[in-house]
């Protein structure tokens, strides 16, 4: 079978529209089939209803200690937005490579991908993994299962490298994350009447108030040493949309809207997620002892562990090697490296790409980024020879 550059994997990856929404087989299919051409057996894992699929695989002496290569094949929608290229093609400009998913992430994952067939063709002494995981964009849902299904199929990997973007920087630690959605179910009745009835939109507030005196309580506490290396050094609770009511002058008989939180690796995500329930619950309470119709339900949607720093950690000291980055880096978004961390793996993050450029309208990625994540991954296969 051909071997292709990191260039042509790249417009590979690209022409899938692997959106969140939609499946990712096609992608998968293909790159099964080409990483089968170059002698290595990939397995998949299907999620639940078998429109999607993870891909795993491993390349090297059959031992514990690999160097895992993860990413995800989800990208966003480009609905609503303005294109001056296809954006399922890559299309080189001004240096740059613009196309959906270049930076977010299939720019490290084509790279990798590279790297997996150079080390089958060249022979390495230490292990190398691949990890592509599905509805990374969604919440990192899929990265659990993925882990999970890993688990005595392959030898366990050490060190993993997660490549969502951070322009080849070291990336050490980064928040994590949980959402709610809410819906506040309350009692029509005109306005006249208001103590006769429950107004959804105004008790669902009494919630998002509550949210509001959690970050002022949270910001007036000096910030901690993990803390005070993120920007914002805080963790924070967040309402971005709401809707609700049906006319001005009856009481709203529902109010929705979602509640999310990005909380520092030294802080507790579960203990902000039971708050969050329990400070619903009051509500609940409250409201169905004024009509029992009434209440509020919370559905969680996504959970994303922190990355937390490590001491000595087997994938930092590789990375560092690797890039000479001697720098301390975190950032406030999440990725799955905190999944493969809790899952008892070293994890940093580190790829080509600005994470300003995730999710925009002629999303790209310098083709000096590009180049730099082909060095780093030749660097990286000198190391396992």
């Amino acid at each position: 079978m051909e071997t292709l550059t990191p260039r042509q994997v790249l417009e590979r990856l690209v022409g899938f529209a692997t959106v969140s929404n939609l499946s990712n087989l096609e992608l998968i299919d293909w790159l099964e089939g080409y990483l089968a051409g170059h002698g290595i057996p990939a397995h998949r894992h299907w999620n639940e209803d078998r429109t999607k699929a993870a891909l795993f695989a491993h390349v090297g002496p059959w031992e514990r200690g690999a160097v895992v290569l993860s990413g995800h094949s989800d990208v966003v929608p480009v609905d609503g937005q303005v294109w001056t290229s296809d954006p399922w093609t890559v299309t080189e400009r001004d240096g740059r490579l613009y196309g959906r998913g270049t930076c977010d992430m299939k720019g490290f994952v084509a790279l990798s991908v590279w790297a997996l067939v150079e080390a089958q063709r060249r022979g390495v002494s230490r292990p190398v993994q691949l990890a592509l995981s599905y509805d990374e964009e969604i919440g990192c849902t899929g990265a659990p299962p993925l882990i999970a299904a890993m688990q005595g199929v392959l030898p366990k990997g050490e060190a993993v490298i997660v490549g969502e973007p951070s322009r080849m920087q070291l990336i050490t630690g980064h928040k994590g994350g949980t959402g709610f959605h809410v819906h506040v179910k309350g009692f029509e009745v005109h306005s006249s009447l208001l103590p006769y009835g429950v107004s959804a939109i105004m008790e669902g507030a009494r919630l998002i108030q509550w949210v509001n005196d959690q970050n002022a309580a949270i910001q007036a506490v000096r910030p901690s040493a993990v803390a005070a290396m993120f920007d914002p050094p805080f963790t924070t609770l967040h309402v971005g949309m709401i809707s609700g009511g049906t006319a001005h002058n009856i009481t709203a008989a529902d109010c929705r809207f979602a509640i999310d939180t990005r909380v520092l690796p030294d802080d507790n995500l579960e203990g902000w997620a039971a708050q969050i329930e329990a400070e619903a619950m009051r509500l609940d309470a409250s409201l169905k002892a004024r009509r029992p119709e009434a209440g509020v339900h919370l559905e969680r949607f996504f959970g994303v562990p922190p990355l937390r720093p490590e001491a000595s950690g087997a994938a930092e000291a590789l990375v560092r090697r690797l890039t000479g980055d001697n720098a301390t880096g975190v950032v406030s978004y999440g990725t799955e490296a905190g999944h493969f961390q809790d899952a008892g793996y070293s994890a940093v993050v580190c790829g080509p790409g600005d994470i300003g450029q995730a999710h925009q309208p002629d999303e790209y990625l310098e083709l000096s980024e590009f180049e730099a994540g082909h060095a780093f991954m030749e660097r990286l296969l000198e190391h396992l020879a």
